[in-house]
């Protein structure tokens, strides 16, 4: 799993082009105050055994504290290697991390899973507003 962490003032989406057929209809969407976690799922991440799932979880929630917010977004992003998950598979990862996640009292958004999105993001010049993993 790649994973490049923005902490954003503002980071909306508008839904522009559907690249799943079987994607449902997806709407536009505003944030603010809130750690995005664009993530790349990689074909060992949904194996039995990979920890990339509870990796993601940690992560989004340190920096999410680091932050002083409880709101955290999820945002599919298969451009951050050559390999990627099954579409199946990996959304079916990042729905287990959002329940994690507001398991464990944050307010958590997933991007229209399926859609190419317009994208609108405010973000700092601090050195914690972008971070790169690779688990």
């Amino acid at each position: 799993m790649r994973v490049l962490f923005w902490y954003c003032e503002h980071f909306d989406w508008i839904p522009s082009m559907k690249t799943l057929d079987d994607a449902p209809d997806a709407h536009p969407a505003e944030n603010e105050k809130t750690v995005v976690a664009f993530v790349h799922i990689e074909p060992t991440d949904v194996q039995e055994g990979s920890n990339a799932e509870t990796k993601l979880v940690k992560n989004s929630k340190w920096l999410a504290r680091k932050w002083e917010t409880m709101k955290i977004v999820l945002h599919s992003f298969t451009h951050l290697g050559e390999e990627k998950a099954d579409a199946d598979k990996a959304q079916a990862l990042l729905k287990r991390a959002v329940k994690r996640l507001e398991n464990a009292g944050y307010s958590v958004f997933q991007t229209p899973y399926g859609y190419f999105l317009d994208l609108v993001i405010k973000a700092p010049g601090h050195p914690l507003a972008r971070i790169y993993k690779k688990f």
